[in-house]
């Protein structure tokens, strides 16, 4: 209750800022002959019109939240509906302000002037309130890869690397570079071979020569269709254009 109370109040006072500053820049802009008058009774008489009617706006504006929703459209048939009240209450403000004569010529004239000043002000206000695009942040969720994903994989690794975490592997010749929290080792074997034996384990090819692993990588930073891939330990892999599209449909995007 009191979050809904303190929103509607911080909407009042915004409303109520921009109406101020529209009615001052009103006043010194002096439309309509009025940079005739005493200053004091230019400023006096746009702010009261401009606060004073556009509270007339927002309260037809509250009325028809709910049955047009589309803040644009609204802000057009509100100023439309909003334009005879806000001329009455303008030639009101010109009675008491300026000792204008209330007359039925100086009320039918005024809607002229009030409609695209009103339409103006529900623009702007539309504009303040518009809804803001909605920040989706999408993240990777890497699932645990199966009892027996890496097995044969690892069996190949020396006892002290065996059972750590594997991190990525480089190809060189007939030889492989495997990383792992653990440090690297070579072992021999063919690339294909070794992406045969991790078929089943969570990572990805990223490059002719490296596989790398899914909960391994940190950040891609991507450049024209190529990338380099952050890995855990500070290790680095290039993303060729070719296996690019494997890290951007997991989540890894520019």
């Amino acid at each position: 209750m009191q979050d809904a109370t303190a929103i509607r109040r911080h909407r009042w006072a915004v409303d109520l800022a921009v109406l101020v500053a529209i009615g001052l820049l009103m006043g010194f802009l002096g439309p309509f002959d009025s940079e005739r008058m005493p200053a004091a009774h230019r400023y006096g008489y746009w702010m009261s019109c401009m606060v004073g009617g556009g509270l007339i706006g927002i309260g037809i504006d509250s009325l028809l939240k709910a049955r047009v929703t589309a803040p644009w459209r609204r802000a057009v048939l509100v100023s439309l509906l909003m334009t005879p009240l806000v001329s009455a209450w303008v030639l009101t403000s010109a009675v008491a302000i300026l000792g204008a004569h209330f007359t039925p010529p100086n009320f039918l004239r005024l809607p002229a002037q009030v409609l695209p000043i009103a339409l103006a002000v529900m623009l702007v206000r539309a504009l303040v309130w518009r809804p803001r695009p909605t920040r989706i942040e999408t993240r990777t969720i890497v699932a645990p890869p199966t009892p027996d994903a890496e097995t044969t994989f690892r069996k190949r690794l020396s006892a002290r690397r065996r059972g750590a975490r594997l991190i990525a592997i480089e190809a060189h010749d007939h030889y492989l570079k495997v990383h792992t929290d653990a440090g690297a080792e070579l072992i021999t074997l063919r690339f294909a071979d070794a992406l045969a034996e991790l078929d089943k384990a969570h990572g990805w090819r990223v490059h002719r020569s490296w596989w790398i692993a899914a909960e391994a990588v940190e950040d891609v930073r991507w450049r024209r269709g190529t990338g380099e891939a952050r890995l855990a330990g500070g290790l680095a892999a290039p993303v060729s254009r070719t296996y690019a599209p494997v890290l951007k449909e997991a989540g890894w995007r520019p």
